[in-house]
């Protein structure tokens, strides 16, 4: 059973864009307060669909978040839309549910955005990935709940230079996803690698990092880039983990050049 998925869509054509929100995200990073990405895409005439992953926002949930599972559920939101060409845009999280998506169905992608993201959650020893679940768990475990969780990892995911604001936007984000699909959602990510997978992707690309990221560091992006043939790779400037909040105007319009080269936008 796939879970059946909440989305805001704007804007018309033939051309669909589904932006895919990270791990402590939802629809709403892409919305006006946040980032302005759904109505600037779609004033560039495309169809554009902000999405709740399962078990995030008004999505109904089919059993604990995996990436087999988003997918599945993406898929059949993708069949419901009956788009020409589609584009995935995915953030952190959301940049691995398109890379899975890919490599399981290519023929369902016509272009990729990867932004704030990579091909594999750590080292292959997993002593990264170990360090970062328990940091990313420990002020839930903490019974700090997922409020205080926000309010202590977001500020150390942005760039010095984030707008005005942005770290409000991103904690109450945070604030609002449910503690059990976070705890589950991280498990799932835990185990991610589709390193091998990358130069397989043969649809146009975008990997775009923040500056000052380092939780998927430009070096990290640049080098993802390198293996992905024909990868456009592009930085964000004065933004960190969580770019298209804190840099608004720069991610959509890195976004936008990039689709209107590849003629998914005006």
């Amino acid at each position: 059973m796939t879970a059946r998925l909440a989305f805001d869509l704007q804007g018309q054509g033939d051309d669909v864009v589904v932006l895919l929100h990270g791990i402590g995200g939802g629809r709403s990073i892409w919305a006006d307060a946040a980032s302005g990405s759904t109505r600037a895409l779609a004033q560039a005439g495309c169809r554009v669909v902000a999405v709740d992953l399962p078990g995030y926002g008004d999505s109904v949930s089919a059993g604990p978040p995996t990436l087999t599972g988003m997918v599945d559920s993406l898929l059949e939101l993708q069949a419901h839309l009956a788009p020409r060409r589609t584009v995935w845009l995915g953030h952190s999280m959301g940049g691995m549910v398109a890379q899975e998506l890919v490599a399981l169905h290519p023929a369902c992608a016509q272009a990729l955005v990867l932004t704030c993201t990579s091909p594999a959650f750590g080292k292959a020893d997993g002593a990264w990935q170990a360090k970062f679940v328990a940091e990313r768990l420990a002020p839930l475990d903490a019974g700090l709940g997922m409020v205080g969780m926000a309010q202590k990892l977001v500020p150390g995911m942005l760039s010095p230079q984030a707008r005005a604001g942005a770290e409000a936007v991103a904690v109450e984000v945070m604030s609002r996803v449910p503690e059990a699909t976070y705890r589950t959602a991280l498990k799932a990510i835990a185990a991610f690698d589709r390193r091998s997978n990358l130069p397989n992707i043969t649809q146009p690309s975008l990997c775009l990092a923040g500056e000052h990221d380092r939780t998927a560091p430009p070096e990290v992006m640049q080098r993802m880039a390198g293996l992905i043939p024909g990868a456009h790779y592009a930085v964000v400037p004065g933004a960190g983990h969580i770019a298209n909040i804190e840099q608004p105007a720069a991610f959509n319009q890195a976004v936008l050049q990039f689709l209107q080269a590849q003629a998914f936008a005006h």
